[in-house]
């Protein structure tokens, strides 16, 4: 679990609030089944967060994610992008699948769009959205950017920065903060000075945020402790994280 700092004496995950709900919506004739958290006392202006799982769809990080945002007073809920009976079965399947939203970026931001519109109907102000992700669902946090989806910031942990190939530079309206480790070798300085460019050419709100003796993945602790495979958990890297995107939404939202 991440850092909850004084909540975290007060409220465990899994506690009367935060509890993950099951919730089935729809593409078309394809069935999807999200989870929605409810906070106990929400926020001001009850903001609400989707949270868009790695490449393996949804996980222990995003469940945890939801649960812990819920605690702080968020609506959260937790987006199925490839849909029931779509679940990789391994890392192949995974970087298959994915690979299919990265190139079809219209199918990707359309599916957090449904997922958005479940967390307003779960009683987030429409006017109040976030959209965070991992790896792959880092990028699809920033497309919801990039889609002009109604969303006020987004953030991507570990994700790629690269945008389709099709896909022009507008001006972007949604706040971006991504969170990036510094020896990332998925990520090559190549796709950062890109992504940058990007940034100013689209007059983009963002920040950039290193962190040292990261590479990918360093907020999933299933992804073990051996950095010399390109993905790896660290501890130090994820609670920072986790706190500037705390602070982030408190400008964002208040």
């Amino acid at each position: 679990m991440k850092t909850i700092l004084i909540f975290a004496a007060l409220f465990s995950v899994g506690s009367m609030f935060g509890q993950l709900k099951s919730v089935q919506y729809a593409d078309n004739n394809q069935k999807l089944i999200g989870l929605a958290a409810k906070p106990g006392k929400p926020l001001a202006n009850n903001p609400g967060v989707v949270i868009l799982p790695a490449w393996k769809g949804i996980d222990t990080n995003s469940k945890e994610s939801a649960q812990e945002l819920a605690a702080l007073g968020y609506h959260t809920f937790v987006a199925d992008i490839y849909g029931e009976g779509n679940s990789p079965k391994d890392s192949k399947e995974a970087g298959k699948l994915s690979g299919q939203y990265k190139s079809d970026v219209a199918a990707y931001r359309r599916r957090i769009k449904l997922a958005i519109e479940q967390l307003i109907k779960s009683g987030a102000s429409a006017d109040n959205i976030a959209v965070i992700g991992y790896c792959f669902g880092g990028t699809g946090a920033l497309e919801a950017a990039r889609g002009q989806l109604p969303v006020k910031a987004v953030v991507s942990f570990h994700g790629g920065l690269s945008k389709a190939a099709n896909s022009a530079d507008q001006k972007l309206a949604a706040k971006i903060l991504v969170c990036h480790g510094a020896d990332d070798p998925h990520v090559p300085e190549t796709e950062v000075d890109s992504f940058l460019t990007e940034m100013r050419n689209t007059q983009a709100d963002y920040q950039l945020i290193y962190y040292a003796d990261a590479v990918h993945a360093f907020t999933e602790k299933e992804a073990g402790n051996d950095k010399s495979k390109g993905a790896a958990y660290n501890e130090k890297a994820d609670k920072r994280s986790w706190q500037h995107m705390l602070t982030f939404f408190n400008e964002v939202f208040n």
